[in-house]
């Protein structure tokens, strides 16, 4: 791994078509390609952390943002790297975040249990999967973190992962960036909030229509709708506070916060139509 590279990839269990949507809300040019069976790849620019932002920070926001906004059961894999550590978070709906830590020379600095969480949360084989997995919660001098990673998406092979050749955890979001655009990826760039807003509500409209049949589904809805705006309000202004007075490290979650109170008003919104409509 290049020791200077501070980069990440996000990794959705979800067709890129559900992926695209959610994604565009996150404000980061992004490049968006298959990873296998049910499985898309997120390529950010970098941009985010270039000012200072932890990119662990940054990437973790992304991650429960997106792991809402994208739906029930389509849970968000960031792989990220910087100079000193490598890891991962995996968001998961409205769970607490699990993720494991990485020194760049392979030495563990995570607890063992969230290993076990993560092979929990993304339906992996109690038995086999958890076994493969124990080896990267060892110290291996002949193993370093971005080693680890890669390791980390071979077993996840197991759940139809597929990166595309080149898509390597460890490498610069540039040389990143060159991979994904020869593969003909699609690009998600912020188009502003109106529009952001209606490819949102079409996708809300796609993803929730079946919810609205009947009114016990409906109050099912706007449990969720409100249950969103009453996390990521909060989320965003805590994010954006602690940005202003501490300087890194509020902005990906105030992201977060931005989105979920977005996907929740979107919700509330349809509910409220279609009921007006009947």
């Amino acid at each position: 791994m290049n020791a200077t590279a501070v980069g990440a990839l996000l990794l959705v269990r979800a067709e890129p078509s559900a992926v695209r949507s959610p994604a565009q809300l996150l404000r980061e040019p992004q490049l968006l390609v298959p990873a296998g069976a049910d499985w898309s790849a997120l390529v950010p620019e970098g941009a985010a952390w270039q000012d200072g932002e932890p990119v662990d920070r940054v990437v973790a926001g992304w991650a429960v943002a997106l792991a809402v906004a994208v739906g029930v059961g389509r849970p968000v894999l960031a792989l990220w790297w910087d100079a000193d550590r490598v890891g991962f978070t995996l968001a998961s709906g409205f769970r607490r975040p699990v993720g494991y830590v990485w020194l760049t020379d392979g030495t563990p600095a995570g607890e063992d249990e969230a290993m076990s969480t993560f092979a929990a949360r993304l339906g992996l084989d109690p038995v086999i999967d958890v076994q493969a997995l124990a080896p990267l919660t060892r110290e291996n001098r002949e193993i370093d973190g971005a080693d680890r990673l890669r390791g980390l998406v071979a077993v996840l092979s197991r759940a139809g992962l597929e990166l595309p050749p080149g898509l390597a955890p460890g490498r610069a979001p540039a040389e990143l960036y060159a991979v994904a655009e020869a593969l003909d990826a699609q690009t998600v760039e912020w188009a502003g909030w109106r529009d952001a807003v209606r490819t949102e509500l079409h996708a809300v409209e796609e993803s929730f229509d079946h919810w609205l049949r009947e009114p016990r589904e409906r109050k099912g809805l706007r449990a969720l709708g409100a249950a969103q705006l009453a996390v990521g309000i909060p989320l965003a202004v805590w994010g954006l506070r602690r940005r202003s007075l501490t300087g890194p490290g509020g902005g990906g979650w105030a992201v977060a916060g931005a989105v979920l109170a977005a996907q929740g008003a979107l919700l509330l919104a349809y509910e409220r139509r279609r009921l007006h409509e009947e």
